[in-house]
């Protein structure tokens, strides 16, 4: 019935003898060029392209039905051998990322693939992490009273004594200073090299440092994956890291000043060791938050609800990042007024909860950053507080829809800092060892480091991703 049917259809036409696999041929990659020219053809271009076919006379029906199969395979396979159709659907992926970055607002900081953006990335972390290593580092060379014992520094550095008369030297500049007068007076040549090498392998890190991080990144921007936005922020960080040498010598240099009394021990300036750990903590998260940004660059996101709920998680955990940071900061007046040294109870500060003398001195606001007593004060009242905060954080999002990653994260970042907590409780009863002193400060360090990724993670998605995402999550 079928056949009988398009044999009466083609007896209609008029132009006789051409033959339908030429055709048909030809209409196969019409529409396949038109596929790819404009994604789609219409039912009235299909209308179109099956009206062009000639019309043939009379002929067996079985005769039909095999020059249809014929042809049918004939044009599919000449549309793959020119590669027409593998051609158009490999181009989809490219022109979709293409259209979500330039159309939708996702901007790639690092360009050329996948693959640049984990090199970048895996460089960045490293980078990261070799700040978190100076951080420890410093925090040891501090903790064992070892960051005056270099006398005089240089931009690009110097090499070590060598030998035993360069030793004799350098030990000499030292007794000239206010610390080995007031408190290390009779100090042996080999002591006076443990501290020596402390303070110079703190130093020479941070060189180096310097060095893994311009050769990779010139190399990169000469091969063009970083963008402009991505170069500019670091260049600043670049810049901030080599200042940084300059804010320690500056802090050093503080230190070996004579103080202003016979009975004041020789110390650094807190506002300056304060001023060196900010710029320390202010370049890893730098670091660390463009890392994430360059192998993240969408957050992750299962469904529009989880979306809200990590919107509703973001007003809570920027303050409370902001408070983690400011508690880090208040550290470091402590370390610089050697506040961990005084009052080793807990929780009462001696025998009162509240010194008398924490307003002593004169104008008032000096006693937040000089007074011993009003500092520690600070600093356990900023740590409950952050606890707190961290703590009413877990409970007020713990009903919301959110990503299970985010969920976790928070739990985490709550472990973490009751951690900090008992890890700052145990510096202070054991009067600050240099090893509970130094994990201390690791830990401040990584407590921030959840809160910089839980605010990363939980950043708006960009326009294109939110489009394909799903009111609800579906459940596995």
């Amino acid at each position: 019935m079928l056949e009988s049917r398009l044999i009466s259809i083609f007896r209609r036409n008029k132009d006789l003898g051409v033959k339908i696999s030429s055709n048909l041929g030809k209409w196969g990659f019409t529409a396949t060029k038109k596929m790819s020219n404009e994604g789609s053809f219409s039912t009235l271009n299909q209308y179109r392209h099956f009206s062009a076919i000639p019309k043939v006379g009379s002929c067996s029906g079985k005769f039909i039905s095999r020059t249809f199969v014929n042809c049918g395979l004939r044009s599919f396979h000449c549309l793959n051998q020119k590669g027409v159709h593998r051609t158009s659907f490999r181009k989809i992926s490219t022109v979709a990322a293409s259209a979500a970055e330039n159309k939708e607002g996702l901007k790639f900081l690092v360009t050329a693939g996948p693959h640049a953006r984990k090199v970048v990335g895996i460089w960045l972390f490293a980078s990261a992490a070799w700040v978190f290593s100076m951080v420890v580092l410093g925090g040891m060379t501090r903790l064992t009273r070892s960051g005056l014992s270099m006398t005089d520094w240089k931009f690009t550095g110097s090499l070590p004594p060598l030998t035993d008369e360069d030793w004799l030297v350098e030990f000499e500049k030292y007794k000239q200073s206010p610390e080995y007068k007031c408190v290390n007076k009779g100090m042996s040549v080999e002591d006076f090299k443990f501290i020596y090498w402390m303070e110079y392998a703190h130093r020479m890190w941070g060189r180096a440092l310097g060095i893994m991080f311009a050769l990779p990144f010139s190399y990169f921007l000469r091969k063009g994956y970083i963008t402009v936005r991505l170069g500019l922020r670091l260049s600043g960080l670049f810049a901030l890291g080599a200042g940084q040498g300059l804010i320690g010598w500056w802090m050093v240099k503080s230190g070996l000043e004579e103080p202003a009394s016979k009975y004041v021990e020789p110390r650094v300036s807190p506002y300056r060791l304060a001023a060196h750990l900010t710029s320390a903590f202010a370049i890893y998260c730098g670091l660390f938050w463009t890392a994430l940004s360059v192998v993240m660059p969408e957050p992750p996101a299962e469904s529009l609800a989880c979306v809200r709920g990590a919107a509703k998680v973001k007003r809570l955990a920027l303050p409370v990042g902001i408070l983690v940071g400011i508690t880090a900061i208040s550290g470091a007046f402590v370390a610089g007024n050697d506040a961990g040294r005084a009052f080793n109870t807990f929780p009462k500060m001696g025998d009162t909860w509240i010194p008398d003398d924490i307003f002593s001195m004169k104008p008032l606001m000096r006693n937040f950053f000089e007074n011993t007593s009003t500092v520690q004060l600070d600093h356990r009242i900023l740590a409950t507080a952050t606890l707190a905060a961290i703590g009413g954080l877990w409970y007020s999002t713990k009903k919301l829809d959110m990503h299970p990653a985010v969920r976790h994260l928070i739990g985490s970042t709550v472990g973490m800092a009751a951690l900090q907590v008992t890890l700052g409780i145990s510096t202070l009863l054991s009067y600050v060892p240099v090893s509970l002193g130094t994990a201390h400060q690791a830990g401040a360090l990584t407590l921030l480091t959840f809160m910089i990724l839980l605010n990363h993670t939980v950043r708006r998605p960009s326009p294109s991703l939110l489009k394909t995402l799903p009111s609800v999550a579906k459940m596995v």
